[in-house]
């Protein structure tokens, strides 16, 4: 049928199909793949440079935190000392009662009075300036136990002998005898105080400064108990013991060298007591002596000369080396009794061997913020006992007539 035919049946026009160019269609193609390719190259470099931006915020947030604080102070990074740096300045125990550390770190909470162990930088602070200060603690045997006494067993007798031939029968001998001698455990506290603003508004090391202060006022309890302490809730002195003339010396006691004058060295030959001294001490304990004293007397002592004009005292050669008497090191503790009538003023012996201080190794801290308000108690204890060990390897220098 044509055209003509159908237009003079009355039917409508019959629009032409349009043919598509193969050409033309790929190109298209190609040109949305080409942009939408594109799009996709610009997301992703707009990720990229958002995560390098984000990156180098971190990095600048990093080295920031490096930077010294100061107006706040920096934050404690180790565990157990920024649960412990909390404790002291808010009293927030929520770290520490679910801290775990392991080894010789910080040891749980003590549920049963509310206190903690302080960590070990704190304990091994304290300890330093326990050593740092001049006590019999520099001489003494110092032991670490578990218990609440210590027992030292001494052997200060002799086994029996004797000559034997070869036909008489050998004769039984004395036999040695043990003495026991217990050093109990004493509770030793401090109660530094502070007010909770300068706890909140503090910018140094508060583990620091807590340490400083329990060391200071446990080391001169410790030095003056170590001399004088009557063992009644204390450790006791080695003075505090029966002193008797060394010629009438036994065991149980300390034995003294008179100087003859009262409350002074004789006018005569002022030196020659100090040699009476150190050769009272047995020769088993004389090669480890030291000769203790306080600073005023040991003022007098360096002025003695002997016959030939020469200082009997000598100062250290090298820095932290004592002064030496009579070639002896000398030990300056402060609550050695000054030289007066009848004042045992100065010692010699081996303390090592004479003398035992025995302690607890762990320190407790307990936070009160209710008892002094508007200030802040830190209770600090630690448990430590003294004794004499061996009475033989300690002489005194009594300043009387006899």
């Amino acid at each position: 049928m044509t055209r003509s035919d159908n237009v003079a049946r009355g039917g409508g026009a019959v629009p032409e199909q349009k043919v598509q160019d193969p050409a033309a269609e790929f190109k298209a193609a190609l040109g949305q793949f080409t942009n939408d390719l594109g799009a996709f190259r610009a997301g992703v470099e707009a990720k990229l440079q958002q995560q390098e931006e984000r990156l180098t915020m971190l990095d600048r947030k990093s080295v920031a935190g490096l930077r010294p604080a100061l107006a706040a102070a920096a934050e404690p990074t180790v565990p157990h000392q920024k649960a412990f740096d909390a404790y002291v300045r808010s009293g927030d125990d929520d770290a520490l009662r679910g801290l775990v550390l392991e080894g010789k770190a910080m040891s749980t909470s003590v549920a049963a009075d509310g206190g903690y162990l302080v960590s070990p930088r704190t304990a091994e602070t304290i300890q330093g300036v326990l050593r740092s200060q001049a006590s019999i603690r520099a001489l003494a045997n110092v032991v670490a136990i578990d218990g609440g006494t210590y027992e030292v067993l001494v052997d200060h007798t002799e086994f029996g002998s004797g000559w034997a031939t070869e036909a008489a029968a050998t004769v039984e001998t004395g036999t040695p005898t043990l003495d026991k001698i217990a050093i109990p455990l004493h509770e030793l506290s401090a109660l530094p105080k502070v007010s909770q603003r300068l706890l909140d508004d503090i910018a140094f090391d508060v583990e620091g400064w807590l340490a400083e202060r329990i060391g200071d006022r446990f080391a001169r309890a410790e030095a003056n108990a170590f001399v004088v302490g009557n063992g009644v809730d204390k450790p006791r002195g080695f003075l505090d013991h029966t002193k008797v003339a060394n010629a009438t010396w036994a065991w149980g006691s300390i034995g003294y060298v008179a100087t003859g004058t009262a409350g002074a060295f004789p006018a005569s030959a002022p030196a020659d007591v100090l040699v009476d001294l150190v050769y009272a001490l047995g020769a088993r304990y004389r090669a480890n002596g030291t000769f203790v004293m306080n600073s005023r007397t040991a003022g007098r002592v360096r002025k003695l000369k002997d016959a030939d004009g020469r200082f009997l005292w000598s100062d250290g050669l090298a820095a932290g080396e004592p002064a030496r008497l009579l070639g002896y090191p000398v030990l300056i503790a402060e609550d050695m009794p000054d030289v007066a009538n009848d004042a045992f003023a100065i010692a010699f012996g081996d303390f090592r061997a004479g003398y035992t201080i025995a302690e607890r190794p762990d320190l407790r801290v307990l936070r009160d913020p209710f008892s002094a308000k508007p200030n802040v108690l830190f209770y600090a204890t630690k448990r430590v006992g003294g004794g004499v060990s061996d009475y033989a390897a300690i002489k005194l220098l009594r300043f009387a007539v006899s």
